[in-house]
């Protein structure tokens, strides 16, 4: 049966590119929706090597729409099972499976450069984006594809060629004000993102969420972003007892009891509304019923969970945090970001964490509780997908992945699937350009091999950006994703060690010129970790003996100042002159009289407004022809 469709594969796709195709080692990243039936199409194509990525497990809500799972198959590795049903599509297929996080270190910029080709089917925007970098860095094109509900996209992105993943700005998610969170929930969705966003962050990671929590400076949020400090400042020393067995009970008491009493004290604000109601932890654990299983509580995700329920979960979820984040702390020492635990939508861990403490919230305010399944969708801003439109978006990955294995991205197609536009279900258009301002492709990008165990940041910076790089004696700032690293200003880190500062295998870093003039492009650097002998500098480049050339950016043409009438103002470069024909300028008594001013004319879309010497303004309509 294989060589039967290898035959017909030849036939309807050319000896040339069927060729490229089983020769084609590609990565997918994403084993869901679009993921099982990307994987089918691909084996069926005939790729002759295909590695697949995936972090999560099995779900029972899964089953629906990701065919290569059975109910058997729940709680299992996605990446590994789909590995399983796939090879029987076509045995011939080489198909290696990862179950791990595609951001993990083992997944390096050689590993990445090792593919022809990788397919993004991914549901997670982080995930996306460093997927987007890393493919960049390594100079090998990407599909970008997804879903949402009955809409889908896929996108061919080529360094240099196309726009890529960042070229345009995402929508950020819907943030919310700190006093709806902090004090007045009045929906399921305030109590989650308070979980999320806020508790978990200030008790296993670093600070409160600004991006869900909208910490802007009104009458309203103003005294609760005051508080909101005042109360972190306690919950650092709560902080302190992770993994002690008064823990689960100190935060208990603090967030659901102090916290709560504080709020039932403001009279004012429970005019309208009713007021929440304090538990004690102690109550609480005394209406526990003995049958109340812990593995069999969590396992079920369908199930509004009771209070007792809750707090079983809430508790055995932060027993599992403390311990995950005293190794981290033992491992990578108690202020590095390593030693921070974010919410993760397929994290058992803080997906517990989040639903027991919202639902414990949702409780106290009398506030409708959500079950585990629901509460993931809404904290991991999961959108229902459809299983046809997985399917279609699946087969345009693949219709593309034949032009760029042709390498013809001229003819590639972003393709957008809208079925309630009035159009054409498929509307097809031309690759969009890089964005020239883009933060990710708008760089110059490169590689730096570093000995993570010795170099420090004062290596970077004179070894390899002042030296390899060439910046010399420019000015210039150092940056990561945890904020400024160093600029001339700023020079306590130079002699911490990289890794102490967040910088491990697969970073990026960022290199900002700040000269005025003759100025290089941002720099962007993909970090790789690298054993470097003792007596070599602990940092080289790709070529260590040649400098790159490296872009300047384009020089910015000197502003022009207009008389008002869109005609350029060269009072600065020439002397008035008396007019050489009609009437002479007054003079005397009028010499000094003021010149009658030219109307000022300004545009604005199809109305030109006109200033008189008076001030007056009138409008005139334009009709557009």
């Amino acid at each position: 049966m294989a060589l039967d469709r290898d035959i017909s594969n030849r036939q309807s796709l050319g000896p040339s590119l069927n060729t490229s195709i089983k020769q084609a080692r590609v990565l997918m990243v994403g084993a869901g929706g679009i993921g099982c039936e990307l994987l089918k199409n691909i084996v069926l194509a005939g790729f002759s090597e295909v590695h697949i990525v995936d972090l999560d497990t099995i779900d029972l809500s899964n089953l629906n729409r990701q065919f290569l799972f059975r109910h058997e198959h729940i709680k299992k590795s996605k990446a590994e099972i789909a590995k399983e049903a796939a090879q029987r599509f076509n045995p011939n297929s080489k198909i290696v499976a990862h179950h791990a996080n595609i951001k993990d270190a083992q997944f390096t910029l050689e590993w990445f450069q090792s593919f022809r080709l990788v397919f993004n089917a991914l549901d997670n925007l982080e995930a996306r984006r460093h997927v987007n970098r890393m493919c960049l860095a390594a100079d090998v094109p990407l599909i970008e594809s997804g879903t949402t509900g009955f809409n889908g996209q896929v996108q061919v992105i080529k360094k240099g060629v196309t726009a890529c993943y960042d070229c345009t700005t995402k929508e950020t998610p819907k943030s919310f004000p700190v006093c709806t969170i902090r004090s007045t929930p009045s929906q399921p969705i305030h109590c989650i993102v308070w979980a999320k966003s806020y508790l978990l962050n200030e008790i296993f990671g670093t600070s409160e969420d600004q991006a869900a929590l909208d910490t802007s400076e009104n009458d309203d949020n103003a005294n609760e972003i005051a508080e909101l400090k005042r109360e972190s400042d306690e919950l650092k020393t709560i902080r302190e007892s992770v993994g002690t067995e008064k823990f689960p009970q100190m935060l208990f008491d603090k967030v659901f009891n102090k916290d709560i009493v504080r709020l039932r004290s403001m009279e004012s604000m429970w005019k309208n509304r009713k007021r929440p109601e304090p538990l004690q932890y102690e109550t609480v654990l005394s209406q526990i019923a003995v049958d109340i299983e812990r593995e069999a509580t969590i396992q079920d995700d369908q199930k509004v969970w009771t209070l007792e329920e809750n707090l079983v979960v809430f508790s055995d979820s932060l027993l599992r945090l403390s311990k995950r984040v005293t190794e981290l702390k033992t491992q990578h020492g108690d202020d590095s970001p390593q030693a921070m635990i974010s919410f993760d939508k397929d994290d058992p861990d803080t997906l517990d964490f989040v639903a027991a403490s919202a639902n414990i919230r949702s409780y106290i305010f009398g506030i409708e509780r959500k079950s585990r399944f629901d509460i993931k969708q809404m904290a991991g801003n999961i959108i229902p997908a459809i299983a046809t439109t997985n399917a279609i978006v699946a087969g345009l990955c693949v219709l593309e992945s034949f032009k760029v294995l042709r390498g013809e991205f001229g003819k590639a197609h972003e393709v957008f699937m809208t079925p309630f536009a009035g159009q054409r279900l498929l509307a097809p258009d031309r690759p969009r350009a890089p964005n020239l301002g883009c933060p990710i492709c708008g760089n110059y990008q490169t590689s730096v091999y570093v000995d993570l165990s010795r170099a420090t940041l004062n290596d970077l910076v004179e070894d390899f950006v002042k030296l390899q790089l060439g910046f010399g004696d420019r000015d210039f700032a150092v940056n990561s994703d945890a904020g400024l690293l160093y600029d001339p200003d700023e020079t306590d880190n130079l002699g911490k060690l990289l890794s102490e500062l967040g910088i491990n295998q697969n970073s990026f870093v960022t290199i900002v010129d700040e000269e005025d003039e003759d100025t290089f492009i941002n720099v962007v650097l993909n970090i790789q970790s690298s054993e470097i002998e003792s007596t070599a500098k602990p940092i080289k480049g790709p070529e260590p003996d040649k400098a790159p050339e490296i872009p300047r950016k384009p020089r910015k043409e000197p502003t022009i100042k207009t008389n008002g009438v869109g005609l350029p103002d060269r009072k600065h470069e020439l002397e008035l002159k008396e007019p050489t024909g009609g009437p002479k300028r007054p003079r005397g008594d009028d010499a000094e009289a003021p010149l009658a001013k030219r109307p000022k004319m300004t545009a604005t879309e199809d109305v030109v407004l006109i200033e008189d010497g008076g001030g007056n303004t009138g409008a005139i309509t334009i009709e557009d022809d």
